[in-house]
């Protein structure tokens, strides 16, 4: 099997995932993703999709470089790409992980800050009189 690559994305972050035959190790910029990700349930975000598809992660490498945003939107970022690798990988994937909406790209980000206001849609305090 060669090399598999995808791409997630989430908020800010985008994720390159590089699947490959392995003993199941999981590197994110370098790190394991244990290390990478210290919270438990961060950690299952970026397995989930191994656990939907009930296919034991151990028989694939995953090399994982994510950039921008917060640890949560990088999690979520990896996950999908490793939806996506997956479901290049095997098209038998592609149903349980839609699903779950693996497969499916938030594109909630962020309103933009308006003229005239402090954020998005805060106001400064109105004196009538």
């Amino acid at each position: 099997m060669e090399q598999i690559n995808a791409i997630g994305r989430r908020k800010a972050s985008v994720a390159r995932v590089y699947l490959s035959q392995g003993k199941g190790n999981i590197t994110v910029n370098g790190k394991d993703y244990k290390e990478y990700f210290p919270q438990h349930h961060i950690q299952l975000k970026v397995t989930q999709p191994f656990n939907i598809i009930e296919v034991d992660n151990a028989i694939y490498d995953l090399k994982v470089n994510v950039s921008g945003g917060g640890i949560k939107g990088q999690a979520e970022a990896i996950r999908m790409a490793i939806s996506r690798a997956l479901v290049k990988l095997n098209e038998d994937f592609r149903v349980p992980l839609k699903a779950q909406k693996m497969l499916t790209r938030d594109a909630r980000v962020v309103e933009r800050k308006k003229y005239g206001k402090p954020k998005a849609r805060k106001s400064f305090q109105f004196s009538k009189r």
